[in-house]
């Protein structure tokens, strides 16, 4: 099973990751991971990604894809994968369909799990964290019995800055108009399979194994 992952930061994504790659036993294949190992390989193009990354820039296109294209190469892949955090935007995705099409590999499906913004805001806003022992705390998933204290320390409970509605909402700006045109580019080949995200988690597992079928 050759598989893209999609959704928005809060969408679910990461849970749903661990269920497809136990159910098809195929290798989840994220940006972030597929950076470190080609960096603690010494590889050309990790070297090059080190440089970027050391430096606080983003890395670029050709140095991604390059590193995508070595990964898919690689013969856990033969059988399937779950790609993960890419392709991002429109021009990664006309690039991973050249080093599909190389390798003589076809996708099976892009996921896409949707969730309202009204729901993901809070999901991603939620997060408190103790200021003396750095005990975590989600106020829908993981809420503490009391508001404010840690159960752990009685510790004071505080929002990151970077859990703020405001960055919340930047994040999802950032990520729905990067991955608007690639969603509109899949749906054109009839791969895009949508998925609704606000359900209990067994339930979006079977919904995806569903349209995958």
């Amino acid at each position: 099973m050759k598989i893209i992952l999609m959704g928005g930061p809060g969408a679910g994504k990461g849970t749903q990751a661990v269920g497809l790659v136990e159910k098809y036993n195929i290798p989840h294949i994220s940006t972030g991971d597929m950076f470190r190992a080609a960096i603690k390989d010494g590889t050309a193009l990790g070297l090059k990604a080190k440089s970027y990354m050391d430096a606080g820039g983003l890395v670029p296109d050709e140095v991604t894809i390059g590193i995508v294209a070595e990964r898919l190469a690689q013969p856990d892949c033969a059988k399937g994968f779950l790609l993960d955090g890419f392709p991002r935007t429109l021009a990664q995705g006309n690039a991973l369909g050249d080093i599909l099409d190389r390798l003589g590999m076809k996708l099976d499906g892009v996921i896409n799990i949707e969730v309202d913004e009204k729901i993901l805001i809070p999901r991603l806003t939620g997060r408190r964290v103790c200021r003396k022992c750095g005990a975590s705390y989600h106020m829908i998933f993981n809420a503490p019995q009391q508001e404010g204290v840690c159960g752990q320390c009685g510790g004071e409970l505080y929002q990151r800055s970077d859990d703020t509605v405001e960055t919340a909402q930047n994040r999802l700006n950032v990520y729905n108009q990067q991955t608007e045109p690639l969603i509109a580019f899949y749906t054109e080949k009839g791969l895009l399979k949508r998925i609704n995200g606000d359900q209990a988690i067994d339930k979006v597992l079977q919904d995806i194994m569903k349209a995958l079928v």
